[in-house]
């Protein structure tokens, strides 16, 4: 599958901590949500044809590329879902369908002044990471296949090998299943230009209503190590979603694991 044709969003603090760890909690401070808890908005890291940053496909599988300029950049272990998107008449998102799944690092660089979550998300083509192996998703719903899935994430530093961050099942998630996809549809429809956030529905427009997205769906809280430490060249990142019933305790393949694998350029 060509991914580069394809939109690519994210999903801000949807996972307990990770926004107060990342000190991005001010950047949301007048960013109103329906309840506590809730995920703050969605935002584009991706956007096909378009001819600002956003517009340079920005995954690799294998290889982490630091700004040129000077950024602290972190790890955001995630899981990311292949939808497909339904849309009315009005061109107005009626329905997303959860196809696949698969492991994501959302590197984000902690940047001063940044008036939009976007800009800390892309700088180069390889400012992102994606496995290569997918998931199908049986049904998107308690019951399936994703019950069972677990998050976590390691760096190794100079032949040490430290988790960055916590362990989590992704029904830990805040928002997850049929009320992570009710949201998302609404946020594409309604989300408006404010604060850190950007109007979705103006991007699908702009992208020629695009028939499917990857959306990353929320970074887990930071182990002390990813807290504390920036990324360096060199280091190594693996981004792990394993099958809690089948995989083994190691980061070494096994059935039931997805390990992204990049180092540092």
């Amino acid at each position: 599958m060509n991914f580069s044709e394809i939109i690519g969003l994210g999903v801000a603090g949807n996972f307990a901590h990770h926004l107060e760890q990342a000190g991005e909690l001010e950047d949301f401070k007048d960013v109103v949500t329906k309840e506590e808890g809730a995920p703050k908005g969605i935002f584009p890291f991706y956007l096909p044809q378009n001819q600002s940053f956003l517009g340079l496909y920005p995954i690799s599988s294998d290889r982490l590329e630091l700004p040129t300029y000077e950024a602290n950049a972190q790890v955001e272990p995630e899981v990311v879902l292949l939808f497909d998107i339904v849309y009315d008449k009005n061109q107005e998102v009626i329905e997303l369908v959860a196809k696949q799944f698969t492991a994501f690092n959302d590197c984000t660089i902690r940047k001063e002044g940044a008036k939009k979550i976007s800009e800390k998300k892309s700088w180069s083509p390889y400012s992102k990471g994606m496995a290569e192996q997918w998931v199908k998703i049986d049904k998107f719903e308690e019951g399936g296949v994703m019950d069972s899935y677990h998050l976590c994430s390691f760096v190794k530093r100079e032949g040490v090998l430290y988790p960055y961050g916590v362990d989590a099942p992704l029904l830990g998630y805040s928002y997850f299943y049929t009320k992570l996809k009710d949201w998302l549809i609404e946020k594409m429809n309604q989300q408006k230009d404010f604060g850190p956030l950007e109007d979705i529905a103006e991007h699908l427009k702009a992208c020629g209503y695009p028939t499917q997205a990857i959306i990353s769906i929320g970074a887990t809280a930071y182990a002390e190590f990813g807290e504390k430490n920036y990324l360096q060249s060199q280091d190594e990142i693996y981004v792990v979603v394993y099958d809690a019933n089948r995989a083994t305790g190691n980061i070494e393949p096994s059935v039931g694991k997805i390990i992204l694998h990049q180092l540092v350029a």
